[in-house]
Order: structure tokens, then C-alpha cells, then sequence
């Protein structure tokens, strides 16, 4: 679907959704909720059980904040996927405040690098303390397995923004995590 009928789409759901029209808004969550659930289990992998109550509040979120959508900024699944990145990392403070190290600590650890699922753990950790826009862009790039020319279509850029995002974004995320 070409960015422009998406958006044309989009307008019209929001539009009844707004008006009240319970079938627009059953419909537009019922073609998402499956990418957003990928996107929060991908993220709570070491937590499955928290899945749940983060989509819940993601969707609530979304709910409240349906007016604040504008489908000319980009596609709905990925504002709400925006809001679930937000709503996890409210959460990923909650949940590691009490049992975890600080991010700088671990990563100041010469040597200390974790593996099997402490590693999984660690890759979600230092995603959250990434700049959003840095997150973001490996996420798509390696998570929902997106191109870089599907990521710049999605994003409304050039592909060469996105290859040099993609590269500031390797970097940071290089020395947040503490690798080579």
C-alpha cells in the first residue's frame, strides 16, 4: 500500500474513531495489534509475563491519545509502537530499579559482557537508554527485519538519512553496550 492511499486510510479511520465508530476502531486495532504485541514480546522477552500489562497500557494510551495521531507523520502501527517504546521504558525503570546496576556501572565493566539471556536482557536494557530516534532505527532495521529503503518510505526520508542514522545508531549502541 503506497504511503499516500495508507494516510488517506488512516485519516478516515480516525476520523470515525473520533466520531465514536466502535467498528473503526475494532478494526484498526485488530490489523495492528499483532505487530504491537511482536514489538513489546521482542522486548520483555526475559519478562513474557509482563507482556500483558504493557500492552494494556499501551493501548489505553493510545486510546486517551487518538486525537494527538496524525497519519500524514506516519503509519498508526508504528505511533503505537511508539507508545509501547515509552510505556516499556517506564516500566524497565520500575522493574530494574531495585535488583539491577546502574547502566553506566555495567558498562564501565571492562571484560564483564553478558551472554545467553542476561545478554537479551542487556540488548533491551541499553535499547531503552538509547536515544529514541536511535532505538528506533534498530528495531526496524533488526528486529522487525525492515530494509533500509522500507525503513526511509515509512519514515518520510532518503535512504542515505537512514544509512547514516543506522550508523550513529551502531555506534551508540556499540559503546553503551560496551563492545569493541
Amino acid at each position: 500500500m503506497s504511503d499516500a492511499v495508507r494516510c488517506h486510510r488512516e485519516q478516515a479511520l480516525r476520523r470515525a474513531v473520533l466520531a465514536g465508530d466502535e467498528t473503526a476502531w475494532r478494526s484498526w486495532y485488530d490489523e495492528t495489534f499483532e505487530a504491537v504485541r511482536r514489538f513489546v514480546l521482542c522486548r520483555v522477552r526475559s519478562y513474557p509475563d509482563r507482556c500483558d500489562e504493557v500492552l494494556q497500557e499501551t493501548w489505553l494510551v493510545a486510546v486517551k491519545r487518538i486525537r494527538d495521531f496524525d497519519p500524514r507523520r506516519g503509519a498508526f502501527v508504528d505511533w503505537v509502537r511508539g507508545i509501547a517504546a515509552n510505556v516499556l521504558k517506564n516500566h524497565f525503570r520500575k522493574w530494574h530499579a531495585s535488583h539491577t546496576k546502574p547502566l553506566t556501572e555495567d558498562v564501565a565493566q571492562p571484560g564483564g559482557g553478558p551472554s545467553g539471556d542476561s545478554r537479551s536482557e542487556r540488548i533491551t536494557e541499553v535499547l531503552q537508554f538509547l536515544p529514541n530516534r536511535y532505538a528506533a532505527v534498530l528495531r526496524e532495521k533488526y528486529l522487525e527485519q525492515r530494509s533500509v529503503a522500507e525503513i526511509a518510505l515509512a519514515w518520510n526520508e532518503t535512504t542515505k538519512t537512514v544509512e547514516s542514522l543506522l550508523t550513529r545508531a551502531r555506534e551508540a549502541f556499540r559503546e553503551a553496550f560496551g563492545m569493541e
